[in-house]
């Protein structure tokens, strides 16, 4: 196992120890307090409304190897139907291979219009559809995607968990559920920083104190595979097979 594996995977064990006083979300896996994962969908509206026509240089390039990284997982695994959560401007969407079919969602009308304008602009035929839906409750039939993949998207969503059980219920079985985010360091003063940071949740769209477990109960991080994305390991790529509970 490879050092920065080694390291995630401890970093993890870490914060479930932190959390095992939090009182549980009804099955049994404790929930870390609301502060540490909630933002509303409104301030999450406003925050990108904000950052649309200036998130890809803004955004782009700080977010690029957790991108590529995340899309290279999903290009190597079987299955070709593929929903892609947050699309964003869709960044991520020229990186397909040409055997996968995308269908991305994201909460911001703005955001998505500069998707589709991409997507006509590089004639990406990739690309199915680019749906306005909430994450946590989308429209979807059960079992309608190989793989879905959320980018920067679980420290944004109210409530993570909802979001996990939605994408599990959309992926068919034995297919696979991707989130590639930033992640709470357990200490020191990365950890410092962030939670200071937290004090500006709202205006920056996204949680800088989120925490992994805030998103995978103790079962599903136990199982899911946890790479640190080079070149600073500031993002992290969890991949986790859709295995019933």
């Amino acid at each position: 196992m490879a050092l920065e594996e080694i390291v995630a995977n401890r970093q993890a064990g870490e914060m479930h120890d932190m959390l095992n006083g939090y009182p549980s979300d009804g099955e049994g896996a404790p929930v870390p307090p609301p502060s540490r994962s909630a933002l509303d969908a409104e301030a999450v509206k406003l925050a990108y409304r904000r950052w649309a026509n200036v998130y890809d240089l803004a955004f782009g390039g700080i977010s690029r190897f957790g991108r590529l990284r995340a899309v290279e997982a999903v290009n190597g695994l079987p299955g070709t139907d593929v929903l892609e959560v947050g699309v964003g401007t869709g960044l991520a969407l020229p990186h397909y291979n040409a055997d996968k079919v995308i269908t991305g969602i994201d909460l911001s009308t703005d955001m998505l219009a500069k998707a589709r304008e991409r997507v006509q602009r590089d004639k990406l035929a990739t690309v199915h559809d680019l749906l306005e839906m909430d994450a946590e409750a989308t429209r979807f039939a059960d079992n309608s995607f190989d793989i879905a993949v959320a980018m920067f998207v679980a420290s944004v969503v109210p409530h993570p968990r909802k979001l996990l059980c939605e994408l599990k219920r959309v992926v068919r079985p034995g297919g696979y559920i991707l989130f590639v985010n930033h992640f709470l360091a357990p200490g020191g003063v990365r950890g410092a920083v962030e939670h200071a940071m937290a004090r500006a949740s709202r205006s920056l769209g996204w949680h800088p104190d989120f925490a992994m477990e805030s998103l995978l109960p103790p079962n599903d991080l136990a199982r899911a595979y946890i790479q640190p994305v080079p070149p600073m390991g500031l993002f992290t790529l969890v991949t986790l097979e859709n295995l019933p509970d």
